[in-house]
């Protein structure tokens, strides 16, 4: 796979490229779809496979004030698309000056000419250019007078999991609902999130006898106050755990962390980067007025973790 990430550095137009445009914010089962439809049509032409995303998210620039959480930062999001098999990921800096882009001129300069666009495969609800001008529509007139094809594809549904089409959107609604299975059903996999383990409050060894890995978010969607049974991938490992996400109200604190307790670990990983998937909620966040009652809740909420990741994990 190559990444580029300054349109100015593609020397010369690919071999029949076939290109895909999004956010791609999830990598979700439909984004996969999209990307696999992509890898053969690029088969078919005996060209390459591309990939067109954006960081930050446009709606960051565009609305500031009003932007959703993240359900993959920009370094998860890129893996997951490799992870498809495509061949060209071009991560486009967005910018209000990239916004403000004709769709006529996007299209022929930059998709077909520098590009090299020989086909693009794009969702229903594709627009695009300058306060969205560009649509459906207008890529089929171009194509016609360019000489590309236009593909649209069909939305991506989840038997008997979810009755909606799966979206961005509907996977923030179930993760911020702490429904990790169902988002996991539109996913293809389990919500993660990812950062460095900083210090802590030093008090879940000491004093409840559960050290914790603390860590702390970017500006990624987070799943809401609670437990949860959990995995962590440290590097190439990957260990069970509980995570504990909320406010510690048994201390007073009133500072959100996210705390994860591994099971049967022992070693430090102080400044490591560590990656937790979550799969199931196990309860809410709780105040309690003896430390040793956290403590026996939390002694249950292990054995709880442990049953869970016994049962779903492969």
């Amino acid at each position: 796979m190559v990444l580029i990430e300054d349109i100015e550095k593609i020397e010369k137009p690919f071999q029949n490229a076939v290109l895909t445009i999004g956010n791609f914010d999830g990598v979700h089962i439909g984004h996969q779809a999209l990307f696999h439809q992509v890898i053969e049509q690029a088969a078919a032409l005996g060209g390459t496979s591309v990939a067109m995303t954006f960081e930050p998210h446009p709606l960051r620039v565009l609305k500031p004030n009003g932007h959703p959480p993240q359900i993959t930062v920009n370094a998860q999001k890129l893996e997951l698309i490799a992870a498809t098999g495509i061949d060209v990921i071009i991560c486009v800096p967005f910018t209000r000056a990239f916004a403000a882009i004709d769709a006529r001129a996007f299209v022929s300069d930059i998709l077909v000419r520098r590009i090299g666009m020989r086909a693009i495969v794009i969702g229903k609800d594709y627009t695009f250019g300058r306060n969205r001008e560009g649509n459906i529509d207008m890529l089929r007139r171009m194509g016609r007078e360019l000489g590309f094809e236009v593909h649209v594809a069909d939305w991506v549904r989840v038997p008997q999991a979810i009755r909606d089409r799966i979206s961005s959107t509907k996977i923030r609604e179930l993760v911020q609902a702490g429904e990790m299975e169902r988002a996991r059903h539109l996913l293809g996999r389990h919500y993660q999130i990812r950062g460095k383990v900083v210090a802590g409050r030093r008090r879940g060894g000491s004093l409840l006898g559960f050290p914790t890995a603390n860590i702390i978010l970017q500006d990624e969607l987070c799943p809401p106050t609670g437990v949860y049974a959990v995995t962590v991938q440290i590097g190439e490992t990957r260990h069970l755990g509980v995570a504990n996400i909320g406010y510690s109200p048994t201390f007073d604190d009133h500072v959100f962390t996210v705390e994860v307790h591994l099971l049967d670990f022992q070693g430090d990983i102080y400044n490591r980067d560590i990656r937790v998937n979550f799969i199931r909620r196990i309860r809410d966040e709780i105040r309690f007025d003896r430390l040793e009652a956290l403590s026996d809740q939390i002694r249950q909420d292990v054995q709880t973790a442990r049953q869970i990741l016994a049962n779903d994990l492969p």
